[in-house]
């Protein structure tokens, strides 16, 4: 099981490279196939050697040997994170189509985590195969069509909800239509009682991160902040605790 989970990591890696390019690219319109990766400010084609994950960023101090431009340690820091998941999800899955699924899922959640945090935006080329992927995936291992149905459903109309609401009583859009698409997407995945807990966890840590910047003179009620963020560690924390939580809480009623 060891080797596997080592295995793991390491496949993991190679695809936070993957999903550092749709991280850089689609934000920009750009392909994620072509051209091969080069560095953002002197446009050199990179050498094979130098894509190699983390170790080639800690190889070139986190800059470009041409030009010296510095690279972002959103880089090792992505590979890194898709390295522990894959062997986490390896170890508490095992071989099966939850695996697949979680696996899918989590790599969705990476990308527009980054996305939105630093773009403010959730690109529908994700979030709208998500939805769609998330759905199929339920024909053959958890939460079940059902659930999953009902997950796009609650999930997409819950924030769907929200932003007509804040809309008509404020006047302005408080949400984004690509924050509605990404929940519907989550729903679609882990279904729709651990979708509520997703937005429940993420309601909270953007209300703290708001009251934050606040309180630190940084920002005031009207501050954007990007919520696709916090409802992808809002997912993460469903999918992985969600099922042993929801457990503890119905047993105790």
């Amino acid at each position: 099981m060891t080797a596997w989970i080592v295995l793991a990591a390491v496949f993991g890696s190679i695809i936070g490279s993957f999903l550092n390019v749709c991280i850089h690219r689609l934000p920009r319109h750009e392909s994620i196939v072509w051209p091969a990766s080069a560095c953002p400010h002197c446009h050199r084609r990179l050498e094979w050697y130098e894509n190699v994950p983390v170790i080639g960023y800690l190889a070139l101090r986190g800059r470009c040997r041409t030009c010296g431009g510095p690279i972002s340690p959103r880089y090792p820091i992505v590979e890194a994170l898709t390295a522990v998941m894959f062997a986490g999800a390896v170890w508490y899955y095992g071989p099966s189509m939850l695996l697949v699924s979680r696996l899918v899922f989590g790599c969705a959640l990476i990308v527009l985590f980054a996305i939105d945090l630093e773009h403010y935006i959730l690109p529908n080329v994700i979030t709208v195969p998500g939805i769609i992927a998330g759905f199929l995936f339920s024909l053959i291992t958890e939460p079940g069509w059902f659930d999953s149905l009902i997950g796009i459903v609650v999930g997409g109309g819950a924030l769907w909800a929200m932003f007509e609401g804040y809309r008509l009583i404020r006047h302005e859009e408080g949400l984004g239509f690509g924050d509605v698409k990404m929940l519907a997407m989550i729903g679609a995945f882990i279904g729709w009682r651990l979708t509520l807990l997703a937005l429940i966890v993420a309601s909270f840590a953007g209300s703290l991160a708001g009251v934050t910047l606040i309180m630190s003179g940084r920002g005031n009620m009207k501050s954007a902040l990007p919520f696709g963020t916090f409802l992808a560690l809002g997912a993460a924390f469903a999918a992985v605790v969600g099922p042993g939580l929801l457990d503890w809480y119905l047993g105790q009623l």
